[in-house]
This record gives structure tokens, sequence and C-alpha cells, in this order.
């Protein structure tokens, strides 16, 4: 069990909600994205996800896209993501997931990714384009380091694709609240509460729900059935215009995990 199941296990333990927070690695500097992730965990963050930069971001709206325009701008590689969360790890045990796209990672080389993620302190991947269909060796090699692999998973496919990707699944389950890229305002889906229930239903993961949550009434209404909610594009266009990037971080973070006890 690494620290992402731990972690995970105690909330549940505890009765509380998973508060996962997105940001993207480099923005605006490598630095100040490590003040960020501390202040972050200091201040109850679950989990941290970390984009990877990447210069085609297919699911991503234009909050993400401007974070990661701004990274490459700052050349950010894999290798110095991995780097940060070493530094991070000498700080926090709180989980870490990298979150980007497949083709960088095969640049990088698939076997080597899973194995430095392992020894660098990373709990979790999430591939935005790996199709479940297509994920085998990335599941054999990250079984065996004991870094989870968490699928992005849509409300409504078909049921026996559902559980066999919640089979490959590990970590948590990562829920997609709509249909959209990751930022645009929309209603989540009116089923979503019965789905999630049902997706509880089929595993022991737990359920959390991201894209498109962008208040904190929603992340009460979200919280009401998933075991944790994700948010992103909103925590960034809050960053984007502050000086103070930690102290704004602090703060989100803070009024998140007020809203989920509530």
């Amino acid at each position: 069990m690494n620290r992402l199941e731990k972690h995970f296990a105690e909330l549940k333990t505890r009765g509380q909600k998973a508060a996962i927070f997105f940001i993207t690695a480099g923005d605006p500097s490598l630095k100040e994205t490590l003040e960020i992730m501390q202040t972050m965990s200091d201040n109850g963050a679950d989990c941290i996800e970390l984009g990877m930069p990447f210069s085609d971001p297919i699911a991503d709206g234009p909050v993400i896209r401007r974070a990661t325009a701004r990274a490459l701008k700052n050349h950010v590689t894999i290798k110095d993501i991995l780097d940060l969360v070493r530094e991070f790890r000498k700080y926090s045990r709180t989980p870490v997931v990298l979150m980007g796209y497949y083709n960088p990672l095969i640049r990088y080389g698939i076997e080597a990714l899973v194995r430095d993620c392992a020894a660098f302190g990373v709990d979790g991947l999430i591939v935005a384009d790996l199709p479940f269909e297509e994920g085998e060796e990335l599941e054999r090699l990250a079984k065996a380091s004991g870094v989870n692999l968490i699928y992005l998973l849509a409300p409504d496919i078909d049921p026996a694709r559902t559980e066999a990707i919640l089979r490959a699944s590990g970590g948590f389950v990562h829920c997609v609240a709509q249909y959209s890229t990751t930022g645009v305002e929309s209603s989540a889906d009116s089923v979503l509460p019965e789905t999630i229930k049902s997706l509880q239903d089929m595993t022991s993961l737990p359920v959390a729900v991201g894209f498109g949550i962008s208040s904190l009434e929603k992340v009460r209404e979200m919280s009401e059935t998933a075991d944790g909610v994700i948010i992103g594009s909103w925590l960034l266009k809050e960053l984007e215009k502050a000086r103070d990037k930690a102290k704004t971080a602090a703060a989100f973070v803070s009024s998140v995990k007020s809203a989920l006890a509530r």
C-alpha cells in the first residue's frame, strides 16, 4: 500500500472526503511550484496532481492551456518534474500523481518513467489520451513498481468496459463529470450521482469527480455522493491572477476543505 492508497484508506476510516488539486508543474516556475505544493500540503490537500506540460493538451481548456504554455516556455521536462517531486518528498508525504499525455512518456521511456516515478516519490499516473485497451504495458509496469495507474472514466460508457477499467485502475477512480475539456462551465450530468453510486458498488476504490468543478457549491454538491473532488482550472485561474501564489493556494485549499467538512 503506497502513500495514496494509505491516505485514502485513512480518509474513509474518518468518514472524510478527499480534496484533490491539479496544478501545472513549472508554472510560473519550478521553484514557485514547489512552494505552492508545500502550502497546499500544509493546508490539507489530500492529493496533488502535477500536470506534465505538453504542446498538444487535447483534453484541456484555455486555463490549463495557458499554464502549460508558460511552463513550456520555461523548458520544463519530465526529469525536472521528477526532481521537483523528490524535493517535495523532503517536506511532505502528501500523495502526488503525475498527469499528462502519452507522447512525452514514450519519449522518456515507459519503463524508465515508471521506475523513476517509484524512486522519486510519485504515487500515481494519469495519462489523459491513453485508451484503456492500449494501457496493458503501462499497467503491468506500474503495478510491479507500486505506482497507481489511474484511468479517466466517463460517466456512461458500456458497463462491461467500466468494470474492466475499474479492475485495471489503482489509487482512486477519476470520474469525469462532463463531456468537455477541462474548465468548461456547464451543468453536470443529471444522472451523475446515480453513476457515482453505481461505480462505488462496483469497486472498493474511492470515486473522485473532476472536470467542471468551479465553485464551493459544486464541491458540496459532488461530495454528497462522491468520495472526493478534483479541482484544476478553477484553482489555476486564481493562481494566474495572484501576486502571492503560495498564499492564494493555501487559502483556496483551506476553503475547499472547509466546504467538504460541512
